[in-house]
């Protein structure tokens, strides 16, 4: 599935989405979101912008974990980790940062997933984020799992 932001407000309308079919049924299921990207494409716009939405709070100031690779958010009834990987050196460094606990429950939104090398074979969505132009960016998503196909068929509808 794709989806063209043509401004910033587009790519926070997208993540706002993302978050209502994340959070519509009941979970009982880790989340994760791969997010994909080179510098500049809009990372940590839509990372915050989903974020805030998990969180319901449209004002809260939420920073980038560039150093200290992961922040935990919590939401009502869910756990948010947002890890920041590009500074990883080593893909065993993760272990580190609480991530087994994290891929087993809550939402879990990895920024710079390629740091991890081939170590992630759990369903997840993945999504991509390359520049058509100026201000337009491409997103496209992966889903790897039913439950993330199923994803995309809400997110579509």
């Amino acid at each position: 599935m794709e989806f063209t932001s043509r401004a910033e407000q587009d790519t926070i309308a997208f993540a706002q989405k993302l978050s209502g079919a994340l959070l519509a049924p009941a979970q009982d299921r880790a989340i994760i979101i791969l997010l994909s990207g080179t510098l500049g494409m809009g990372k940590s716009v839509f990372a915050r912008a989903l974020i805030r939405a998990v969180c319901n709070n449209e004002t809260m100031d939420v920073p980038s974990p560039t150093y200290t690779l992961v922040q935990q958010y919590e939401a009502d009834d869910i756990t948010l980790r947002h890890f920041d990987l590009y500074r990883l050196e080593d893909p065993e460094e993760v272990y580190e940062l609480g991530w087994e606990e994290a891929l087993s429950e809550g939402i879990s939104l990895i920024e710079w997933p390629e740091r991890l090398g081939d170590d992630l074979h759990t369903p997840h969505l993945h999504i991509t984020i390359t520049s058509q132009d100026e201000n337009t960016r491409k997103l496209t998503m992966t889903a790897v799992g039913d439950f993330y196909t199923d994803l995309l068929g809400l997110l579509a509808a």
